[in-house]
């Protein structure tokens, strides 16, 4: 195991123990004094910090060129938190996520449910068109890692829900670690060192599994709602390994697309971008 990955793994046992001594504060008095108690969240918060800067320096210290793939989709779909806006996209270098981008399903015959302030806390992830839909191989690859047995939870698009997944289900989620943040997903072994991962998909919906041979614009899985996610959609990136833990992210390019800027819809039509 890597210096890094025991780094990873004692923040989170760290915060762990932080989070069991105040539960357990409530039923019985603990026995040492008050400000040990606070000592491994001190020690976590440092270690995160130290992380968070060594990802970004191995981001920093080796660029690489854009690698080109094919949309991971096909249909009309919009684009959120984009490389194209910021990077990182997703406000952090870790889990290799610097050049990630969520996608997300548009059709006009059933729009997509907005934001809701008040109500309804919650919709279910029948109510919105990605759910469901197809994710395809970006190129012909090797799948290293896929599961998909994590549920599809209930929506995060209101003021409650969002205020719930930023200050309760995120932090218990990066205690679980990086599969609880990506929910069902799976990874594709490119060659040539770089690696796509899909993220948040559909339970139950893997039609490939590790160490097969997939082409590209295989049907590989379906779109979901699990992990760490406010709606169905798809969350995709390239990194220069397997290991989320210990992998920097890798810029990209969609084939006949481009990288959409947030909130920029655009559309794949099937087999434009898949053939050659």
């Amino acid at each position: 195991m890597s210096s890094r990955k025991l780094v990873v793994a004692l923040h989170r046992v760290l915060w762990l123990a932080f989070v069991v001594q105040v539960l357990a504060s409530f039923v019985v008095e603990l026995p040492y004094p008050y400000w040990v108690g606070w000592l491994p969240v001190i020690v976590a918060m440092v270690l995160g910090v130290g992380l968070a800067r060594t990802a970004r320096g191995r981001v920093m210290a080796t660029p690489r060129a854009a690698v080109e793939v094919a949309p991971p989709v096909t249909g009309l779909w919009s684009a959120l938190n984009s490389p194209t806006d910021r990077t990182p996209s997703h406000g952090t270098h870790q889990l290799g996520q610097t050049y990630a981008i969520d996608v997300t399903r548009e059709d006009e015959a059933r729009p997509r449910p907005g934001f809701a302030w008040l109500w309804p806390v919650a919709r279910r992830s029948g109510d919105f068109p990605a759910f469901g839909a197809p994710l395809l191989a970006v190129a012909d690859a090797t799948v290293v890692h896929a599961e998909d047995r994590q549920r599809d939870h209930l929506s995060r698009n209101s003021l409650l829900g969002v205020l719930y997944l930023l200050l309760i289900e995120s932090g218990a989620r990066s205690i679980g670690g990086a599969r609880r943040v990506t929910g069902n997903h799976l990874v594709l072994d490119l060659g040539g060192g770089t690696y796509a991962m899909y993220a948040h998909l559909k339970r139950g919906s893997l039609a490939v599994r590790a160490g097969d041979r997939v082409s590209a614009g295989q049907e590989l899985a379906r779109c979901g709602n699990s992990g760490n996610s406010t709606e169905p959609h798809v969350h995709f990136q390239l990194m220069d390994g397997p290991d989320l833990d210990t992998a920097s992210g890798v810029p990209f390019t969609w084939r006949g697309v481009g990288v959409p800027r947030n909130g920029e819809t655009f559309e794949v039509p099937r087999g434009a971008v898949y053939s050659g």
